[in-house]
């Protein structure tokens, strides 16, 4: 596989620990070992950081945010819900707080990332809903918060990416509140895992195909069994028919060539164009899943600047 990838890729793939979902508790210690050695993003503007508590959904615990701003901006500012990723069952705060940071500091927004619960003990629609009761709080009390709640957008990378595109749905499903942008980064979107890329690239850094079922069947658990046609289209949104997807915010999705999750999210992509969804797709050759972590090459530096462009452009930084 590393005859695929670009030359500064191929040259770390193979230090990336591989995941194994079939042992879970062994999964999340990896993912916990992983997020301690990330290396801290050095802002190059002051942040304020607040790790906060917001009211949960209805019988459910209270969800554990975290909001990073510029510190010196009067103005009210627009927001970004991320999403982390990690299959549905793992990742956390720590796992997104250097780009988190990245993405306040470059792009000029607040940026509140979620501690959704994780299945397969909180299944979906939990983690979900927590995503959307964190919406509400956030488009409520915006204003407090130093947040334009006219400018909320959401971005989620890998299962985060599902997550993302499930939340856009349910909003606009449940008549707000609005979001004017969703960012797709490589979204988990199909349970039925019968793409082309799922079955061709069964073994990639980062993101390994045979974890896709594991990951399906804790999200699912007590819903329905992956790929039947009971599978609701907020938990897996590649189930969507283009009607379905009308009147969705604008979009903006990234895919990578050597990742199983490829062609869900180009399909993905593609609907949300067909249904007139604004809709821009960038597609990175030789690179694998969610590529932009790896630090420090030339690939991974426009990844991080396409999304910054954009983040600036669709939330509107000026407005």
């Amino acid at each position: 596989m590393t005859d695929m990838l670009d030359p500064e890729l191929a040259a770390v793939a193979a230090g990336f620990p591989r995941l194994d979902l079939a042992d879970l508790a062994a999964a999340r210690e990896m993912e916990r070992r992983f997020a301690a050695h990330v290396p801290v993003y050095d802002s190059s503007t002051p942040l304020t950081v607040q790790n906060l508590l917001v009211p949960g959904p209805e019988q459910a615990p209270d969800v554990a945010v975290r909001m990073y701003a510029p510190a010196d901006c009067v103005e009210p500012l627009p927001a970004l819900l991320y999403l982390h990723g990690g299959a549905y069952v793992t990742g956390g705060l720590d796992l997104t707080d250097p780009a988190a940071r990245l993405v306040a500091d470059r792009a000029g927004v607040v940026v509140v990332t979620v501690n959704y619960r994780l299945a397969p003990e909180h299944p979906y629609p939990a983690g979900l809903e927590d995503c959307y009761a964190v919406l509400k709080w956030l488009s409520t009390e915006g204003p407090d918060l130093g947040v334009d709640p006219g400018r909320i957008g959401v971005l989620g990378e890998s299962s985060g990416g599902g997550l993302a595109a499930a939340l856009a749905l349910l909003a606009r499903d449940r008549g707000g509140p609005r979001l004017i942008a969703q960012f797709l980064d490589a979204p988990t979107i199909d349970d039925r895992m019968d793409t082309p890329s799922m079955h061709d690239l069964p073994d990639t850094p980062t993101w390994q195909a045979a974890n896709t079922a594991h990951s399906w069947r804790h999200y699912l658990r007590g819903t329905a069994e992956p790929g039947s046609p009971d599978v609701p289209v907020h938990a897996a949104p590649a189930r969507a028919r283009v009607q379905d997807l009308v009147g969705l915010p604008p979009a903006w999705a990234a895919a990578y060539q050597i990742d199983p999750t490829r062609d869900e999210g180009i399909d993905y992509a593609r609907l949300l164009m067909q249904a007139g969804v604004p809709t821009e797709l960038h597609h990175y050759s030789q690179a694998f899943h969610v590529a932009h972590i790896v630090p420090g090459t030339a690939i991974g530096t426009r990844m991080i600047a396409d999304k910054i462009e954009a983040l600036r452009r669709l939330l509107r930084t000026t407005p």
